[in-house]
């Protein structure tokens, strides 16, 4: 018996040594990349072009970043990436904001309010999902002429706020339909309406999907390049169309440093987001997944 269980836990012990392993071989390789960009963006250009990519830098500079951010050519304008930080909050804010209360709203009424046709209307907006961009681009483009929005900051935020509906729809009516009907039948026996019912009762339980559901929509906008590239230009383009712009423009030398300094930069904010709030991403995912 005694063998049986000293076997048991070595096996254990193994298996748990092997798990660990496996754990940091993966954290490893998705995080090289990572540190191959922070070094080669903090060594001059003269030591990557005569040295290894992979080698440790023999001196550290922060001109990469300062060029990256304030001087760096992007097409024919020489002014950085910070030019272009502002048009990416101004589009990313509002549009993942906006995106997500509708969301909610329709998550709600499709999930809680019994009406013909609810389930052809909720298969027919989750469709959206699937419509690639590519799809919308020639009809999207003409309406966005026709209200006079086409390379405008508001044009994008017209346009990525409908496109993130029918996900955001998705992740609250699948979150609601946990949410037990005897609440909302209780509110609507003390006369509350939909809103009331809605704002009194169904939203102090929606922080958990309201957080996923705006990291998501965050990460998704900012990280957008199609719409970016093709709905706006000069200086109302988002960081990341600027980004591509900047890595493209080279005068004399190819400057790798300041294209890893300047990826980056522009990818810091979906960074931080993911640092400080994966958790709730996390937790928000699996929330309803067990019960009992």
């Amino acid at each position: 018996m005694a063998a049986a269980i000293e076997y048991f836990d070595g096996g254990r012990s193994w298996n748990r040594c092997l798990l660990y392993a496996d754990l940091i071989f993966l954290a490893a390789f998705f995080v090289a990349p990572l540190v191959l960009m922070i070094t080669t963006s903090l060594r001059p250009a003269d030591e990557i072009a005569r040295g290894s990519i992979f080698a440790l830098p023999d001196e550290l500079t922060l001109y990469a970043w300062k060029k990256a951010w304030s001087e760096a050519c992007i097409g024919t304008r020489c002014v950085g990436l910070s030019a272009f930080y502002l048009n990416s909050f101004m589009i990313v804010i509002p549009s993942a904001i906006i995106s997500t209360a509708l969301g909610a709203i329709n998550g709600y009424a499709l999930s809680k309010i019994r009406f013909p046709g609810a389930n052809v209307i909720f298969a027919l907006i989750v469709f959206g999902v699937f419509v690639p961009y590519q799809a919308i681009l020639i009809p999207a483009a003409q309406v966005l002429g026709l209200l006079g929005l086409l390379n405008k900051i508001a044009g994008l935020v017209l346009v990525q706020t409908i496109y993130g509906i029918p996900i955001c729809t998705l992740f609250f009516r699948n979150y609601y339909k946990s949410v037990p009907d005897e609440l909302v039948n209780a509110a609507t026996i003390d006369g509350a309406g939909f809103w009331s019912t809605f704002v009194y009762i169904i939203l102090p339980l929606s922080p958990p999907i309201i957080a996923v559901t705006l990291i998501w929509q965050f990460t998704q906008i900012w990280n957008d390049f199609l719409f970016g590239v093709t709905f706006s230009s000069g200086a109302s383009q988002p960081v990341i169309v600027a980004l591509n712009n900047l890595v493209n423009t080279t005068f004399g030398v190819k400057e790798y440093n300041v294209d890893m300094a300047a990826t980056i930069i522009t990818a810091l904010p979906t960074l931080i987001v993911y640092v400080f709030a994966g958790s709730f991403f996390v937790r928000g995912l699996t929330v309803g997944s067990v019960k009992g």
